[in-house]
């Protein structure tokens, strides 16, 4: 049986107390370095294995320090404090010594609770009925995604036009399609190519400095989603000095809200 390309990018040895060591994977290579939403998913994926993991993902968030090189990489996971219902874990991913990647992890043990959600997923077409995201793809990691744009995609012309807003709306899922899970679920909340780039039609360079993702969803409802399409929605709040951050949600195609992440990214002009 073939590993999905995801499972490959994402795998880890056991290589000490703690920590475990990966690889880049050219099928999510970004313009520098890797993917970050794959790097994400990797650094996680230090806490879904470690042995002393109590309960499921509620909160991750995950600074970039540096740029990663192709290679090796160790991640680093260790909880700082276990309570009864809640661990929080500090991380850090590093290469030839140096960090290039610091993060936290929050997990607990789910209950049973009264529970609403008051950010509705919108009203859009079905992805039946939306076409796929055609044309080049100036980076590898796109083609392991399907991506079918509702609204605000990528500019028809890098002309400088100010588009008067940075909202997009697109079905999306692995490319194969693939389970969801914890980790798939926290690159899919980094597929959202960077607002400026919408708003002003002018291919900026872009660094994300610090992504935070909060998930909503236990691991039964990631399972009940399996390999459907979830619905995106990302947009900037502020544009200024140097920074912006996005806003993004994730939804099932039955309108159940996964996740929800912020991100702020270095721009430069």
């Amino acid at each position: 049986m073939t590993s999905h390309p995801f499972d490959a990018a994402i795998a880890l040895t056991p290589s000490g107390d703690h920590a475990w060591t990966g690889h880049t994977s050219a099928a999510y290579g970004n313009m520098v370095g890797p993917f970050g939403g794959v790097m994400a998913a990797q650094a996680l994926g230090g806490v879904l294995k470690h042995p002393q993991l109590l309960g499921e993902p509620v909160a991750l968030t995950i600074n970039f320090a540096a740029a990663m090189a192709d290679g090796p990489f160790e991640v680093h996971a260790r909880p700082a404090r276990t309570n009864r219902s809640t661990q929080h874990w500090t991380l850090e991913v590093r290469q030839q010594g140096e960090v290039v990647l610091t993060g936290t992890t929050f997990t607990a043990l789910r209950r049973d609770t009264w529970g609403a959600v008051e950010h509705a997923m919108p009203r859009v077409p079905r992805p039946q009925d939306v076409p796929i995201a055609q044309g080049p793809k100036r980076v590898e990691w796109v083609n392991r995604y399907e991506m079918r744009f509702i609204e605000g995609g990528l500019p028809a012309a890098w002309d400088g036009r100010d588009l008067g807003e940075s909202r997009t709306r697109l079905w999306l899922r692995d490319a194969p399609a693939r389970p969801l899970d914890f980790a798939s679920l926290t690159a899919l909340a980094d597929v959202f190519f960077p607002r400026i780039w919408r708003r002003r039609s002018v291919l900026v360079p872009i660094g994300t400095v610090t992504m935070t993702v909060y998930f909503h969803a236990g691991a039964q409802q990631l399972r009940d989603a399996g390999e459907g399409y979830l619905l995106g929605q990302a947009q900037a709040q502020a544009f200024r000095g140097g920074y912006f951050d996005q806003s993004a949600q994730l939804w099932t195609e039955a309108g159940d809200l996964l996740a929800t992440s912020h991100q702020v990214v270095y721009y430069k002009e």
